[in-house]
């Protein structure tokens, strides 16, 4: 049994999920129920095992990396690429970054990969494995000692956090369509449906024809290697061992579901642990959380990701 399968365990709790659902039938009663929140609700007391859960020192996390696809253009349509958007970030310039200091939310944009590096920033976790990925169509995105790595670096990033919930968005360049690249091989997919909406066809071209020169990648680290990128990776063991923590996982977008995907074969408790928001109507994601058998329980209370 893997490591992080051994140490995260299931949130499955009858007696206290029984607690939970008097607890807030009592509430209702005196002052009105959770409607749509109930779930939320009920997820978190038993994620952290107690009848009254509370949020301590929650995080942003933005993972910052180049993909070497975008050189053929995936993610041209972006209005800026990854180093302005996380200059953006950094400068409080996002949404998501307002939205994270108004609601006392810590902000960390992390480095796994970009192309050029960034001046000193407090904000700002230089965890670079290499200065962007290879581009897949023409061989494997990374080499299985970054991929490693990056495994490596996540899992630190998360033994290191001392609150107990983290939020998981990449925010390079044609991150959103590399992680549909890796969704649409590890469920079974059609491209077609978990692409982004302002993907171009020439996209559409490029993506397809990395999935097929990597057509016997079919185990999910083989897939992570050969087509993703180094943001994914990193979100995938900080996802590990984040749950081994008990810690709740938020997941926005179509990069950090498929960051999920690829740390659920290798531990599936690790889903217990994950709530899903969404910063965007894009069809796709409602494919990526079918797949999930769920549905996002928050909107774009946080991590919305348009540039301000």
């Amino acid at each position: 049994m893997p490591l992080y399968e051994s140490l995260i365990s299931p949130t499955a709790n009858p007696a206290l999920e029984q607690g939970l659902r008097e607890r807030m039938a009592r509430h209702a009663a005196i002052a009105g129920g959770f409607g749509s929140l109930e779930g939320l609700a009920l997820r978190l007391g038993l994620i952290q095992g107690t009848l009254t859960p509370r949020f301590r020192d929650p995080v942003l996390n933005l993972f910052a990396a180049d993909h070497g696809l975008a050189v053929d253009g995936v993610g041209a349509h972006w209005p800026v690429n990854t180093e302005a958007r996380a200059m953006l970030a950094l400068q409080s310039r996002l949404p998501s970054a307002v939205m994270a200091r108004l609601h006392g939310v810590q902000l960390q944009v992390v480095d796994c990969g970009m192309a050029n590096n960034l001046p000193p920033h407090p904000k700002l976790l230089m965890r670079k494995v290499t200065h962007g990925t290879r581009n897949a169509r023409l061989g494997s995105a990374m080499t299985v000692e970054h991929m490693q790595g990056c495994l490596r670096i996540g899992m630190e990033l998360a033994q290191s956090h001392i609150g107990n919930m983290m939020a998981f968005a990449a925010i390079g360049q044609g991150a959103p369509e590399v992680g549909a690249l890796l969704l649409a091989r590890l469920d079974a997919r059609r491209l077609d449906e978990v692409l982004p909406r302002h993907a171009q066809p020439v996209e559409h071209e490029v993506l397809q024809l990395a999935l097929t020169r990597h057509r016997e990648a079919l185990e999910a680290l083989d897939v992570l290697t050969t087509l993703g990128g180094l943001d994914i990776a990193v979100m995938v063991g900080a996802m590990l061992v984040g749950a081994s923590k008990r810690q709740l996982l938020l997941i926005d977008g179509m990069a950090a579901c498929a960051a999920l995907r690829v740390a659920a074969s290798i531990a599936p408790p690790v889903t217990d642990y994950a709530v899903f928001c969404r910063s965007n109507n894009d069809p796709g994601i409602d494919v990526a959380l079918k797949g999930f058998q769920t549905t996002a329980l928050l909107g774009s209370l946080l991590l919305r990701q348009n540039t301000a």
